[in-house]
């Protein structure tokens, strides 16, 4: 029988041991927390999350995706919010196309039922990992619980225990020329839980990711299922007019949102009673090299930690499964030579998600009120439309493609160039106005 051990029974470990069961391993997944399913956990727990088409693919790819399809809410678009309450609206795609918001306690919780049912894995729960032989393949526990030390020895290991992982830290870190960096950005976020209305309905549209952008800072607003909205104010920790270390009393909260998010206090005018609900937390980048030594490879987080303001973290975790699976197929579980190509194939994707989700923090941030802005994301989406095989913009190839990210990265910034060229040498914002945007565009193409 062919062994496989996953450490961390989250998102990409309990969707992984679907794929391995599939390909007829016996899977033991081990996870340091307590049993998720059986904590009363409210929905506004943790940063909700966007599931889109890498996401997608990873569940249809085992045939998981009815499993979830019925928790998650589709927003085609992000909606803006000035200071005057004023709303814009902004679509993320074509036609039909969306991300979907999802709580992290509710996917959470599926995907270890999604483990247990079609991955047929046992998961045992309060099992911290102290060490590993990377060789030979054993995993080194200790019961959280009852301090019971164990040890797990199985064909190959998986570490998917998250950005602060023990297998990396207690083993990897310690091989020969093993690369490893942790990067805070100087932002922290604070979650707040925006309640239904008496009736159960939402205080805004479900289905658009809502963004209060404020330069320097910003809240942003997802839905869940029970009609509340998760809300994460993104803020400096200190040194700014306006950061997490100037909020130090109730009616500082209230003074604040009342002067800089007046819509949202108007719908949540209890948020300075509500501020202490949800821990000041912080934000890391973890980049490592390579990302498999022995029987072992990291997974998800543990690989490529990134910041969540392109919501690809989980759908990189998720695209793991595929590509790993598909290696070993192309390998034929030759694991020596999965891993190898796994490490050279996935590290450049892995660093380009990074690289997205910071850049992506600034234009949530600084550039979504930005008239110019808006109006070349107007003019690409327009090109789009009627060039659909030749432009796709960056945006749409991160979320609704499968193109690797680091070549996404890389044509988004040739794209972007080109764009802002096109926009200073022809007066885009007057054939909008005029109705000779469309044959502009043609124009500009027969040219090129």
């Amino acid at each position: 029988m062919k062994t496989a051990t996953v450490v961390g029974a989250g998102l990409v470990g309990s969707l992984w041991a679907v794929y391995l069961s599939k390909a007829g391993y016996k899977v033991k997944i081990f996870e340091a927390r307590s049993d998720l399913r059986k904590a009363d956990i409210s929905a506004g727990k943790s940063i909700n999350l966007a599931l889109s088409a890498r996401g997608w693919h990873a569940f249809k790819t085992v045939g998981v995706e009815k499993e979830i399809e019925p928790i998650a809410i589709p927003m085609t678009g992000r909606i803006m919010h000035d200071l005057e309450g004023n709303l814009t609206y902004q679509p993320y795609g074509k036609e039909g196309q969306a991300i979907y918001s999802v709580s992290r306690a509710g996917i959470n919780c599926k995907m270890m039922d999604i483990a247990e049912k079609y991955g047929d894995a046992e998961i045992y729960y309060n099992e911290k990992c102290t060490g590993a032989d990377l060789e030979n393949g054993i995993v080194y526990l200790e019961n959280t619980q009852t301090g019971e030390k164990s040890e797990v020895k199985s064909d190959v290991v998986f570490a998917a225990d998250g950005a602060f992982s023990a297998v990396r830290y207690n083993a990897m870190q310690k091989t020969d020329r093993f690369q490893y960096s942790q990067n805070y950005i100087e932002d922290g976020y604070r979650e707040l839980l925006l309640p239904a209305n008496e009736d159960g309905s939402y205080k805004m549209d479900k289905n658009a990711l809502h963004i209060w952008p404020r330069g320097r800072f910003m809240l942003i607003a997802l839905a869940n299922e029970d009609g509340s909205f998760t809300c994460t104010l993104f803020m400096p920790f200190e040194n700014h007019k306006y950061s997490f270390d100037k909020l130090k009393s109730k009616s500082d909260v209230d003074a604040f949102f009342k002067e800089v998010f007046p819509d949202f206090h108007d719908m949540m005018p209890d948020v300075g009673e509500r501020w202490e609900d949800h821990p000041l937390s912080s934000l890391a980048i973890v980049r490592c090299y390579p990302w498999h030594s022995g029987k072992f490879a990291l997974m998800g987080d543990a690989a490529h930690a990134t910041v969540p303001f392109y919501g690809q973290g989980m759908n990189a975790g998720f695209e793991d499964c595929t590509v790993m699976h598909e290696l070993m197929q192309k390998h034929n579980e030759d694991w020596d030579q999965v891993f190898e190509e796994y490490s050279v194939v996935r590290k450049p994707n892995g660093d380009a998600v990074q690289d997205l989700s910071v850049h992506n923090y600034h234009v949530m941030r600084d550039y979504v009120a930005d008239p110019e802005f808006l109006l070349q994301k107007k003019f690409e989406k327009r090109i789009s439309e009627l060039y659909p095989e030749d432009y796709l913009p960056l945006y749409s190839m991160v979320s609704f493609s499968r193109i690797p990210y680091s070549e996404a990265l890389e044509k988004g910034r040739a794209q972007d160039e080109r764009m802002l060229q096109l926009i200073r040498e022809n007066n885009v914002a007057e054939a909008f106005e005029n109705g000779t945007i469309d044959d502009l565009i043609h124009d500009l193409y027969k040219k090129h």
